[in-house]
C-alpha cells in the first residue's frame, strides 16, 4: 500500500507546465501555487510555464516527488498489442554503410540496375534513398542508402535504429577506414548483424585477405577465418558475386526471423523530407508495421496531415505500403525530422492537438536553451582576450543533409571561436532568414537550395552574405577556412642583429644618442629594438633614427659602425647591448 501511495505522490511531467497545469496535477489550488511561486520570488501568471528547478521547489512543498519526461513520451500514442498468430515474416531492411567511394552506391546501383552515381555531386550520395528490391526467388529486401560521410555519423545512427542488417562495404585495394570503423561501431552499438562485402577484387592491387586480417585485428573474424561474421568478396562495377551476398544477407534475416502485423494502423519512421515546388512537403517513409494508406490521418513529430498521395520509390502511385515498405507520401503539413516516427491516428483533430502541444514544447525549449550571456561567459572570454563567434542560418533541400551540415560545422568550434547555428530548416533561402542574418550578424549557407529574388536583393541591400554549396565536404572546408581567418595571427619575432654601445653622446632636443657597433646579424632603419642591460631588458620600442657618419642609413650591418637614437627614450649607457628584431605575422590553423 505505501509503495502505491508513494508512486501516486511522484508526478510524471515535461519540463515547462503551466502553474494551473502543474495544479491539476497536485489536486492543489492554483492561488496555493501562485503563492508558493511568490514566496520564493517569483511571480507568476495562471498559464505561465515553469522551468525544471521550479517545478521541483513547488511540487516539493505540497510533498510531492517529480520524474520529468521528454515531450514525446507524454504525447505518445499508446502502442496497438501484436497478437502472435496475426504475425507475418517481411522483408530485412538493409542498410550499406562503409567509407567514402568505397562502393557503396556503385552496389546499389548494380543491385537495382540503374544509375545512380552520375547524378551525386562529387560521386558523394549527397541524401538518403530507401528502395525496395524484388530478387527472382520472388523473396524481397528494402535497401536504406545512407549518405557516404563522416558528416553523417547523426543520420547513420539514425539509420541503423531502422536497420534489421547492414553490409559493410570495404575496398580490396584500400585499408579498413576510420569511417568504416565508425559504422562498425554504430551497427555493434545498435545490436545490428553485419555482413562485410569486400568490394573492387577486380583490381589488379586488391587484397581481400588483407581486409580479412585488419578485420580479424578490430575483433571482426569472418566466417573463413574461422568467425561468426559473413563476409563475400564482390565486384559491383562487373556484377561479380551481388546474387551470393544477397543470399548471405537473406540468411542473416532467417536468423533473426522478421515479423509484422499487415492489419494493423501503421508505425514507421520518417527516413527524409524535403520541400517540393510543385507537390509541398514530400516525405519518404519506412513502414516498420501496419499498413498505411491513402487518405490515413499521420502524425510524425510537430507535422500532421492526410496523406494525398503516395508513391513508391520508382515514382509510381501506389494505394498502400505494407510492412518494410518504403514509399513518398505528400499531405503533411511540414518537413518532419529525419529519424522522427510517424503513426497513424484516428481523426485529424486528435494530430492536430498532439503536434500543437509538441510544437509549444519544442518552442519553449529553443526559447530556454537561447543562452543569455552571462557574467562568467563574459569574464571567459576575457581571459582568452579575443574571443569570436561565427553564426550560421542553414537552409538544405532535406532535412538529413540540414541536420547533419549543422552538427558537423558546430563541432568546429574551438576555445577562441564558437559556431552557432541560430535557425536551421528545408526550404529556399526567404527574406525572412535575410532579415534574421541581418539582425544576428550572420551568414547563410545554402546546401543543394538559392535565395529567392526578394531575398537575394534584400542580401544585397542588409550585406548579409549568402553561401551556396552542394558538396558537404566544401562547406566544413570553407568554413574552416573563415574561422581560421577570424583567429587574430600569431606574431613570432625573428632576431636580425645584435648591437654593443661603444659610446654615448646628449645633444639638446634631440636626447641621447649611442655610438655602436654591430656585432652580428644586421639592423634596419625599420626594425624593432630591445635594450639589454647586464642581461635585463630595460626598454622595447623602435628606432628614432639611425645613421652612418652623418647621413641616415636604411640598414647597416655586421662589424660597421653606426650612431641611433631610440624613440621615446633616452636612457642608454656604454656597455649596453641592443638587439634588433623584426616581427612576423603568422596565419593561425585550426
Amino acid at each position: 500500500m505505501e509503495q502505491n501511495s508513494e508512486e501516486q505522490r511522484t508526478l510524471k511531467l515535461t519540463e515547462f507546465v503551466t502553474v494551473s497545469d502543474l495544479s491539476n496535477m497536485m489536486d492543489v489550488p492554483v492561488n496555493e501555487v501562485i503563492a508558493t511561486c511568490m514566496s520564493i520570488g517569483m511571480m507568476v501568471g495562471i498559464n505561465q510555464r515553469l522551468d525544471a528547478e521550479t517545478i521541483n521547489i513547488v511540487a516539493e512543498e505540497f510533498g510531492f516527488q517529480t520524474e520529468f519526461v521528454s515531450a514525446d513520451l507524454v504525447e505518445a500514442i499508446a502502442p496497438e498489442e501484436d497478437n502472435e498468430e496475426d504475425l507475418v515474416s517481411r522483408p530485412p531492411i538493409v542498410t550499406v554503410m562503409g567509407h567514402v567511394d568505397h562502393g557503396k552506391t556503385s552496389l546499389l546501383d548494380r543491385i537495382r540496375n540503374t544509375n545512380v552515381i552520375e547524378g551525386e555531386a562529387g560521386g558523394i550520395t549527397q541524401h538518403i534513398g530507401a528502395y525496395g528490391l524484388k530478387l527472382p526467388s520472388g523473396r524481397r529486401i528494402t535497401f536504406l542508402d545512407t549518405p557516404g560521410h563522416e558528416a553523417f555519423t547523426a543520420m547513420r545512427a539514425r539509420g541503423a535504429k531502422m536497420t534489421d542488417i547492414a553490409i559493410i562495404i570495404v575496398a580490396a585495394d584500400d585499408d579498413v577506414m576510420p569511417q568504416t570503423v565508425e559504422a562498425i561501431n554504430h551497427a555493434s552499438a545498435a545490436g545490428v548483424p553485419m555482413v562485410f562485402a569486400i568490394n573492387k577484387i577486380d583490381k589488379p592491387a586488391a587484397n581481400p585477405e588483407k581486409i580479412k586480417e585488419q578485420l580479424a585485428n578490430m575483433n571482426y573474424l569472418v566466417e573463413d577465418w574461422g568467425g561468426k561474421y559473413q563476409s563475400q568478396e564482390i565486384s559491383a562495377k562487373k556484377g561479380m558475386n551481388i546474387t551470393e551476398l544477397l543470399e548471405k544477407v537473406l540468411l542473416e534475416a532467417d536468423l533473426l526471423e522478421l515479423k509484422a502485423n499487415p492489419n494493423r494502423r501503421a508505425i514507421g519512421s520518417i527516413v527524409e523530407s524535403s520541400l517540393d515546388k510543385g507537390r509541398g512537403y514530400v516525405s519518404t517513409v519506412m513502414v516498420q508495421n501496419g499498413t498505411l494508406n491513402m487518405g490515413d490521418i499521420v502524425l510524425a513529430g510537430t507535422c500532421h496531415g492526410r496523406i494525398k498521395a503516395m508513391f513508391n520509390e520508382r515514382n509510381q502511385r501506389v494505394t498502400k505500403a505494407g510492412p518494410s515498405e518504403p514509399v513518398l507520401i505528400l499531405g503533411l503539413n511540414g518537413a518532419p525530422a529525419a529519424g522522427d516516427t510517424f503513426n497513424v491516428l484516428e481523426t485529424e483533430q486528435e494530430a492536430r492537438e498532439i503536434a500543437t502541444r509538441r510544437e509549444q514544447l519544442q518552442r519553449e525549449q529553443g526559447l530556454r536553451m537561447h543562452k543569455i550571456l552571462t557574467l562568467e561567459d563574459i569574464s571567459r572570454r576575457r581571459a582568452i582576450g579575443n574571443f569570436q563567434e561565427l553564426n550560421l542560418i542553414i537552409k538544405g533541400d532535406v532535412d538529413g543533409s540540414v541536420e547533419a551540415l549543422s552538427d558537423s560545422l558546430i563541432r568546429l568550434s574551438t576555445e577562441e571561436i564558437q559556431v552557432n547555428v541560430i535557425h536551421k530548416a528545408v526550404g529556399q533561402i526567404s527574406e525572412s532568414d535575410v532579415v534574421l542574418a541581418a539582425a544576428s550578424s550572420a551568414i547563410i549557407i545554402g546546401f543543394q537550395v538559392r535565395p529567392s529574388t526578394a531575398a537575394r536583393k534584400q542580401a544585397e541591400a542588409d550585406g548579409v552574405e549568402i553561401r551556396t554549396y552542394s558538396i558537404i565536404y566544401d562547406t566544413i572546408e570553407d568554413i574552416k577556412s573563415a574561422m581560421e581567418g577570424m583567429l587574430s595571427p600569431e606574431i613570432r619575432e625573428e632576431v636580425t642583429g645584435t648591437l654593443e654601445v661603444l659610446q654615448t653622446f646628449k645633444i639638446t632636443k634631440v636626447g641621447t644618442i649611442a655610438g655602436c657597433m654591430v656585432k652580428e646579424g644586421k639592423v634596419r632603419r625599420t626594425s624593432k629594438v630591445r635594450l639589454i642591460r647586464d642581461g635585463i631588458v630595460v626598454h622595447t620600442g623602435e628606432l628614432g633614427s639611425l645613421k652612418r657618419f652623418k647621413d641616415d642609413a636604411k640598414e647597416v650591418v655586421a662589424g660597421l659602425e653606426c650612431g641611433l637614437n631610440l624613440a621615446h627614450s633616452n636612457d642608454i649607457q656604454e656597455g649596453d647591448i641592443i638587439e634588433a628584431f623584426d616581427e612576423i605575422e603568422i596565419k593561425k590553423t585550426l
